[in-house]
């Protein structure tokens, strides 16, 4: 067997961004998160000008959507009260980190 590589994922539709952007400010969070993607878009657009690419751009738009579907998993799992008193902060695994 011999291994393939995987193919890059379609990129986003031409409007993608621009119903990203309605949907965080239709949001709860969107005091948060429409400054987030707004500054992530800033930069992601700066990069794809000195690239070339558009690539920066559509893994803006990739990851928020990733964000926005995981959304309702988060508030489920907040809201279900669940204790983490017991955990252990990574800090305290790892050390500091430089």
């Amino acid at each position: 067997m011999s291994a393939q590589p995987e193919e890059d994922p379609a990129p986003p539709a031409p409007a993608a961004a621009a119903r990203l952007l309605a949907r965080l400010r239709a949001d709860r969070r969107a005091d948060t998160w429409v400054p987030a993607f707004e500054r992530d878009w800033a930069k992601a657009l700066e990069d794809s000008r000195h690239s070339y690419s558009l690539t920066p751009l559509h893994d803006v738009v990739r990851g928020w959507q990733l964000r926005v579907a995981a959304a309702p998993a988060v508030d489920a799992y907040m809201d279900s009260g669940r204790d983490e008193t017991g955990f252990v902060d990574l800090d305290v695994v790892l050390g500091a980190r430089r």
